[in-house]
Protein backbone atom coordinates (compact mmCIF):
# COMPACT_ATOMS: atom_id res chain seq x y z
CA UNK A 1 0.00 0.00 0.00
CA UNK A 2 1.40 3.26 -0.66
CA UNK A 3 1.49 5.81 2.15
CA UNK A 4 -0.46 8.79 1.24
CA UNK A 5 1.02 12.25 1.22
CA UNK A 6 2.36 13.39 4.44
CA UNK A 7 1.02 16.90 5.86
CA UNK A 8 4.21 19.65 6.02
CA UNK A 9 4.93 19.61 9.28
CA UNK A 10 4.41 15.78 8.86
CA UNK A 11 6.89 15.78 6.44
CA UNK A 12 9.45 17.88 8.20
CA UNK A 13 9.46 15.86 11.41
CA UNK A 14 9.88 12.78 9.42
CA UNK A 15 13.26 13.99 8.22
CA UNK A 16 14.23 15.25 11.15
CA UNK A 17 13.78 12.54 13.61
CA UNK A 18 15.34 10.43 10.72
CA UNK A 19 18.36 12.82 11.28
CA UNK A 20 18.29 12.88 15.24
CA UNK A 21 18.15 8.66 15.56
CA UNK A 22 21.49 7.83 15.90
CA UNK A 23 21.43 10.17 18.88
CA UNK A 24 18.77 8.79 21.12
CA UNK A 25 20.00 4.48 20.23
CA UNK A 26 21.92 4.41 23.52
CA UNK A 27 18.78 6.14 25.76
CA UNK A 28 16.19 3.23 23.33
CA UNK A 29 18.93 0.76 24.43
CA UNK A 30 19.20 2.06 28.24
CA UNK A 31 15.23 2.58 28.55
CA UNK A 32 14.23 -0.96 27.10
CA UNK A 33 17.09 -3.27 29.33
CA UNK A 34 15.10 -1.19 32.26
CA UNK A 35 11.87 -3.64 33.62
CA UNK A 36 11.00 -0.20 35.96
CA UNK A 37 9.72 2.93 33.52
CA UNK A 38 11.55 6.47 34.23
CA UNK A 39 9.34 8.70 32.62
CA UNK A 40 10.74 12.50 30.71
CA UNK A 41 13.51 14.16 30.59
CA UNK A 42 14.61 13.52 34.67
CA UNK A 43 13.67 9.81 34.56
CA UNK A 44 11.25 10.30 37.08
CA UNK A 45 10.43 6.40 38.27
CA UNK A 46 7.63 5.10 37.62
CA UNK A 47 6.68 4.21 41.50
CA UNK A 48 7.07 8.29 42.71
CA UNK A 49 4.55 9.45 39.58
CA UNK A 50 2.59 6.56 38.73
CA UNK A 51 1.55 7.64 35.04
CA UNK A 52 0.55 3.93 34.04
CA UNK A 53 -2.34 2.36 34.95
CA UNK A 54 -2.44 -0.01 37.93
CA UNK A 55 -3.55 -2.65 35.80
CA UNK A 56 -3.08 -3.55 31.45
CA UNK A 57 -2.69 -6.98 30.95
CA UNK A 58 -4.76 -8.14 28.96
CA UNK A 59 -5.48 -4.53 27.71
CA UNK A 60 -5.10 -3.49 23.91
CA UNK A 61 -2.64 -0.48 23.57
CA UNK A 62 -1.50 1.64 21.01
CA UNK A 63 1.53 3.48 21.61
CA UNK A 64 1.48 6.92 19.20
CA UNK A 65 4.68 8.16 18.13
CA UNK A 66 6.69 5.73 19.73
CA UNK A 67 10.61 6.31 18.85
CA UNK A 68 12.29 3.23 19.72
CA UNK A 69 9.15 1.85 21.53
CA UNK A 70 10.59 1.48 24.62
CA UNK A 71 7.57 2.33 26.23
CA UNK A 72 5.78 -0.17 24.45
CA UNK A 73 8.07 -2.55 25.68
CA UNK A 74 7.00 -1.76 29.16
CA UNK A 75 3.49 -2.37 28.55
CA UNK A 76 4.15 -5.61 26.99
CA UNK A 77 5.81 -6.77 29.66
CA UNK A 78 3.00 -5.99 31.83
CA UNK A 79 0.70 -7.96 29.84
CA UNK A 80 -0.57 -5.43 27.43
CA UNK A 81 -1.25 -5.92 23.59
CA UNK A 82 0.85 -3.50 22.15
CA UNK A 83 0.54 -1.62 18.73
CA UNK A 84 3.28 0.96 17.97
CA UNK A 85 3.60 3.98 15.64
CA UNK A 86 6.09 6.28 14.46
CA UNK A 87 6.62 8.81 11.31
CA UNK A 88 10.35 7.81 11.67
CA UNK A 89 11.74 4.81 9.60
CA UNK A 90 15.27 5.25 11.45
CA UNK A 91 13.65 4.95 15.15
CA UNK A 92 11.82 2.23 14.29
CA UNK A 93 14.68 0.51 12.66
CA UNK A 94 15.97 0.53 15.91
CA UNK A 95 13.13 -0.55 17.96
CA UNK A 96 12.76 -3.30 15.63
CA UNK A 97 16.34 -4.35 16.44
CA UNK A 98 15.58 -4.22 20.25
CA UNK A 99 13.24 -5.83 19.72
CA UNK A 100 14.81 -9.20 18.65
CA UNK A 101 16.97 -8.69 21.35
CA UNK A 102 15.01 -8.30 24.17
CA UNK A 103 12.68 -11.49 22.93
CA UNK A 104 9.26 -9.34 22.02
CA UNK A 105 7.13 -9.45 19.42
CA UNK A 106 4.51 -6.54 18.90
CA UNK A 107 3.54 -4.23 15.67
CA UNK A 108 5.77 -1.87 14.73
CA UNK A 109 3.79 0.14 12.25
CA UNK A 110 5.50 3.23 10.15
CA UNK A 111 3.06 5.93 9.58
CA UNK A 112 1.34 9.51 10.87
CA UNK A 113 0.14 9.22 14.40
CA UNK A 114 -2.74 11.68 13.31
CA UNK A 115 -4.08 9.33 10.60
CA UNK A 116 -3.15 6.05 11.64
CA UNK A 117 -4.71 2.82 9.63
CA UNK A 118 -6.27 1.24 12.82
CA UNK A 119 -10.28 0.51 13.09
CA UNK A 120 -12.23 2.37 15.50
CA UNK A 121 -12.57 1.61 18.78
CA UNK A 122 -9.72 -1.06 18.89
CA UNK A 123 -7.39 0.04 21.60
CA UNK A 124 -8.61 0.08 25.39
CA UNK A 125 -5.50 2.80 25.87
CA UNK A 126 -3.57 5.06 23.90
CA UNK A 127 -0.03 6.49 25.06
CA UNK A 128 2.43 8.99 24.43
CA UNK A 129 5.53 10.25 25.82
CA UNK A 130 6.29 12.90 23.51
CA UNK A 131 5.96 11.53 20.42
CA UNK A 132 2.58 12.73 19.40
CA UNK A 133 2.17 14.62 22.39
CA UNK A 134 4.70 17.21 20.99
CA UNK A 135 5.28 16.46 17.43
CA UNK A 136 2.17 16.24 16.21
CA UNK A 137 -1.40 18.56 15.92
CA UNK A 138 -3.05 18.48 18.65
CA UNK A 139 -6.35 19.52 17.28
CA UNK A 140 -5.56 16.68 14.36
CA UNK A 141 -4.13 13.66 16.74
CA UNK A 142 -6.77 13.85 20.01
CA UNK A 143 -9.73 13.56 18.04
CA UNK A 144 -7.97 10.43 16.01
CA UNK A 145 -7.10 9.24 19.59
CA UNK A 146 -10.67 9.26 20.44
CA UNK A 147 -11.32 7.54 17.46
CA UNK A 148 -9.12 4.83 18.33
CA UNK A 149 -10.12 4.11 21.51
CA UNK A 150 -13.18 2.21 23.01
CA UNK A 151 -15.86 4.11 25.62
CA UNK A 152 -14.11 3.84 29.43
CA UNK A 153 -10.63 3.71 27.24
CA UNK A 154 -8.17 5.66 28.56
CA UNK A 155 -5.21 8.65 27.43
CA UNK A 156 -2.09 9.06 28.62
CA UNK A 157 0.44 11.75 27.24
CA UNK A 158 3.67 13.16 28.53
CA UNK A 159 4.61 16.62 27.32
CA UNK A 160 6.72 19.67 27.56
CA UNK A 161 4.78 22.06 30.58
CA UNK A 162 3.20 25.18 28.73
CA UNK A 163 5.28 27.45 31.50
CA UNK A 164 8.44 25.62 30.48
CA UNK A 165 7.83 26.48 26.65
CA UNK A 166 6.90 30.20 27.75
CA UNK A 167 10.59 30.36 29.47
CA UNK A 168 13.00 28.32 27.35
CA UNK A 169 14.95 31.14 25.33
CA UNK A 170 15.21 30.67 21.84
CA UNK A 171 19.00 29.17 21.46
CA UNK A 172 20.89 27.04 23.70
CA UNK A 173 23.59 29.76 23.37
CA UNK A 174 20.87 32.05 25.48
CA UNK A 175 21.21 29.32 28.30
CA UNK A 176 18.39 26.94 29.87
CA UNK A 177 15.02 28.06 30.91
CA UNK A 178 14.60 31.80 32.88
CA UNK A 179 12.55 32.91 35.32
CA UNK A 180 11.17 35.39 33.02
CA UNK A 181 8.06 34.63 30.51
CA UNK A 182 9.81 35.01 26.90
CA UNK A 183 6.59 34.44 25.03
CA UNK A 184 2.65 34.47 25.00
CA UNK A 185 0.50 32.26 26.27
CA UNK A 186 -2.79 33.14 24.76
CA UNK A 187 -2.34 31.83 21.08
CA UNK A 188 0.26 28.90 21.21
CA UNK A 189 0.18 26.27 19.26
CA UNK A 190 2.96 25.62 16.77
CA UNK A 191 6.36 26.28 17.64
CA UNK A 192 9.52 26.26 15.86
CA UNK A 193 13.22 26.69 16.91
CA UNK A 194 15.76 28.35 15.30
CA UNK A 195 18.21 25.88 15.48
CA UNK A 196 15.95 22.79 15.63
CA UNK A 197 14.55 21.42 12.13
CA UNK A 198 11.78 20.02 13.74
CA UNK A 199 8.08 21.12 14.44
CA UNK A 200 6.50 21.44 17.51
CA UNK A 201 2.91 21.55 18.91
CA UNK A 202 2.28 23.29 22.33
CA UNK A 203 -0.99 24.91 23.89
CA UNK A 204 -1.99 26.05 27.23
CA UNK A 205 -4.03 24.03 29.69
CA UNK A 206 -7.54 25.89 29.51
CA UNK A 207 -7.08 24.49 25.16
CA UNK A 208 -6.17 20.97 26.01
CA UNK A 209 -9.28 20.59 28.27
CA UNK A 210 -11.44 21.74 25.85
CA UNK A 211 -9.85 20.05 23.30
CA UNK A 212 -10.26 16.86 25.26
CA UNK A 213 -13.81 17.98 26.53
CA UNK A 214 -14.97 18.46 22.67
CA UNK A 215 -13.73 15.02 21.76
CA UNK A 216 -15.55 13.09 24.31
CA UNK A 217 -12.78 13.01 26.75
CA UNK A 218 -13.21 13.69 30.72
CA UNK A 219 -9.57 14.41 32.38
CA UNK A 220 -8.83 12.60 35.50
CA UNK A 221 -5.47 13.75 36.35
CA UNK A 222 -2.76 15.90 35.33
CA UNK A 223 0.86 15.22 36.76
CA UNK A 224 3.26 18.29 37.13
CA UNK A 225 6.19 16.81 37.31
CA UNK A 226 9.33 17.37 39.58
CA UNK A 227 12.93 15.69 39.80
CA UNK A 228 14.16 14.48 42.50
CA UNK A 229 17.21 16.85 44.05
CA UNK A 230 19.46 14.55 42.66
CA UNK A 231 18.23 14.30 39.28
CA UNK A 232 20.19 15.03 35.93
CA UNK A 233 19.12 15.53 32.33
CA UNK A 234 21.20 15.91 28.86
CA UNK A 235 18.90 18.71 27.71
CA UNK A 236 20.59 21.98 27.82
CA UNK A 237 17.47 24.04 27.97
CA UNK A 238 16.24 23.03 31.32
CA UNK A 239 17.73 23.29 34.88
CA UNK A 240 17.55 21.25 37.83
CA UNK A 241 17.06 24.23 40.17
CA UNK A 242 14.25 25.45 37.52
CA UNK A 243 12.39 22.40 37.51
CA UNK A 244 12.61 21.74 41.25
CA UNK A 245 10.78 25.39 41.60
CA UNK A 246 8.39 24.71 38.65
CA UNK A 247 7.19 21.91 36.16
CA UNK A 248 8.86 21.17 33.04
CA UNK A 249 6.76 18.01 32.16
CA UNK A 250 3.31 17.41 33.00
CA UNK A 251 1.41 14.69 32.20
CA UNK A 252 -2.25 14.64 30.94
CA UNK A 253 -4.54 11.68 31.71
CA UNK A 254 -8.37 11.31 30.07
CA UNK A 255 -10.93 8.94 29.81
CA UNK A 256 -13.25 8.61 26.99
CA UNK A 257 -16.51 8.75 27.76
CA UNK A 258 -19.22 6.58 26.68
CA UNK A 259 -21.99 8.87 25.46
Amino acid sequence: MTEPELPEHVATNRAYWDEQAPDYVANGEESWARDEPKWGIWGIPEADVHVLPDDVNGRDAVELGCGTAYVSAWLARRGARVTAIDNSPAQLETARRLQREHGLDFPLDLGNAETTPYPDASFDLAISEYGAALWCDPYVWIPEAARLLRPGGELIFLTNSALCVMCVPETDAEGPATDRLLRPYFGMHRQEWPEEDGIEFHIGHGDWIRLLRTNGFEVTDLLELRPGPGATTSYPWMSLEWARQWPSEEVWKARKVDR
